[in-house]
């Protein structure tokens, strides 16, 4: 009779556990209702024990059909690090903005089926989540939904129409599925994506944003289909291993030739894959522009023939690139900030004399011999030939008006800058901690001293010889000399103010003796 008492009273508090769960787990979730129906309600934080976490359906006669924004969410430099699952119920139709953001320890989630609306960077920072399947009522995955996640699988269901910008920013992606719903991928879409290795961008695609797969290293090859009608510039910045960027030859406004991305006149150069090219490219002569980051990061690219259809060469054109000489033919106009950038073996360059101005960063880094600037160039941009280490010497013609801040900064073999003409205006640290001298030529207004060679003081007069100097009578003048042309060492023998006479008593010392003038 004991036993069988016992056992009613185990059963009795068996049954009361199991009917007081429920209410424990519900009151581990804070929730308000939804202002269009307040039998439904959104989860607004959670308060229970750290690990797996189920989300019921119901919080008493409540339906939960919403998560809110930062609902599970940590903060950058305050990880949530407590949830390592996480059950959504079926009735669930949306999730806030950063729901999960910084649940670092997040490493299984399902979207359920119903869910219409996912926030801005909802699944941001969950760096142990590897894989996610987005259900196709999701019309948009939003702006850097699962940016700096630990995903390395994506599949997104038949009817999302738009990627975010930022979407799926620095994961380690090796595999994801692309419905043909989908019309746009924002900007820096897949930016950093470095374990992508390919990927193809199914028909229906319209827009391809800014920076879209910049930075997926090891990507070889990209497939594009005829529905692409934009492409954003750095699309394919600094994926080092593409080889080819493969286009539908139904694709009304572009086209690719052996890998080559170009518009589809074959009027502009898009992109050249940087592993898809080795030696010498020859453009084709009906491009008028090369773009924006066209050969940039193209290490395999070591000579390239601009044809004289060329006009205008963009922005880090050739930047990094394994160029080792270039002529710029007389057509150019125009050419970017960082135009040749860092091309490491880039020791000789032509210049047309139509380019009118060359632009910031455009030789920074770059191992220049020589160099003569055209005189229809006016303006030398910021750091124009900063760091060009093995430039010796510079003629800048009577054209260039304006010489930019650092334009030959730390050019440590740069023994003299010989200006033409009037003296232009000259930017900040121009020539900061290099030994230069620099040298205005005779015939300028700005700096204007000359040797008065016809009449009689010059030549050997007391012992000497000398020459009269004009000039204007505030100049500062050294006088400078050496004594073989071929290999000159020129050192100082005389500091005049303006108009002055010269006399070297010193001449008699040497087999032969040249002199010019300098400013200080």
């Amino acid at each position: 009779m004991k036993n069988k008492r016992n056992l009613v009273q185990i059963c009795l508090l068996c049954a009361v556990v199991l009917l007081l769960l429920p209410a424990v787990v519900q009151a581990q979730f804070g929730y308000v209702t939804n202002a269009d129906n307040p039998t439904n309600i959104t989860i607004t934080n959670y308060t229970g024990p750290p690990g797996a976490v189920t989300v019921p359906t119901l919080i008493g006669v409540l339906c939960v059909t919403g998560i809110g924004d930062s609902a599970f969410a940590g903060t950058y430099g305050n990880f949530n690090r407590s949830l390592t699952s996480i059950v959504l119920p079926r009735s669930l139709t949306s999730i806030g903005d950063s729901a999960f953001a910084y649940c670092v320890s997040l490493a299984r989630i399902t979207i359920p089926p119903n869910v219409t609306n996912i926030g801005v960077g909802a699944f941001n920072f969950t760096a142990s989540l590897t894989s996610i399947t987005i259900p196709g009522r999701v019309v948009s995955v939003p702006d850097q939904a699962f940016a700096n996640s630990g995903l390395q699988n994506v599949t997104i269901s038949n009817g999302v129409t738009s990627i975010g910008a930022d979407a799926f920013y620095w994961i380690p992606l090796t595999n994801i599925t692309i419905p043909g719903s989908v019309t746009n991928i924002g900007d820096y879409a897949f930016w950093n994506c470095d374990a992508l290795t390919s990927i193809t961008i199914p028909n229906g695609v319209i827009n391809l944003g800014t920076g879209v797969f910049e930075n997926c290293f090891i990507m070889t090859n990209i497939t594009l289909p005829a529905s692409v009608a934009n492409i954003g510039p750095d699309s394919f910045e600094a994926c080092f291993s593409l080889t080819a960027i493969t286009l539908d030859a139904q694709n009304a406004f572009y086209s690719s030739t052996n890998g080559v991305l170009f518009d589809k006149g074959q009027t502009i150069l898009i992109q050249c894959p940087p592993a898809g090219i080795v030696g010498n490219y020859i453009i084709p002569d009906s491009v008028t522009s090369i773009g924006e980051n066209a050969f940039n990061y193209c290490s395999g690219v070591t000579s390239v023939i601009i044809p004289d259809s060329v006009t205008n060469i963009g922005d880090n054109a050739f930047s990094t690139s394994g160029l080792s000489s270039v002529t710029i033919p007389n057509s150019v106009i125009s050419m970017g900030g960082f135009a040749f950038y860092g091309c490491g073996n880039l020791t000789n360059v032509s210049i047309g004399n139509s380019v009118t101005s060359i632009g910031a960063y455009a030789f920074e880094a770059c191992p220049l011999r020589s160099l003569t600037i055209p005189n229809s160039v006016t303006n030398l941009g910021n750091n124009a030939f900063a760091l060009c280490e093995s430039l010796t010497n510079v003629n800048i013609p009577n054209s260039v008006t304006s010489i930019g801040d650092n334009a030959f900064y730390n050019c440590s073999s740069l023994s003299g800058i010989y200006i033409q003409g009037d003296a232009p205006t000259l930017g900040s640290s121009v020539f900061q901690f290099d030994p230069v001298t620099v040298y205005y030529l005779p015939g300028t207004t700005g700096w204007n001293p000359q040797i008065q060679t016809s009449n009689g003081s010059f030549g050997v007069q007391t012992n000497g010889f000398g020459f009269n100097i004009s000039g204007s009578s505030s100049l500062s003048i050294i006088v400078e000399a050496c004594t073989n042309l071929a290999n000159p060492i020129w050192s100082p023998v005389a500091t005049n103010m303006g108009s002055s006479c010269f006399s070297d008593p010193q001449w008699t010392n040497y087999p032969a003796r040249f002199y010019r003038l300098c400013s200080p």
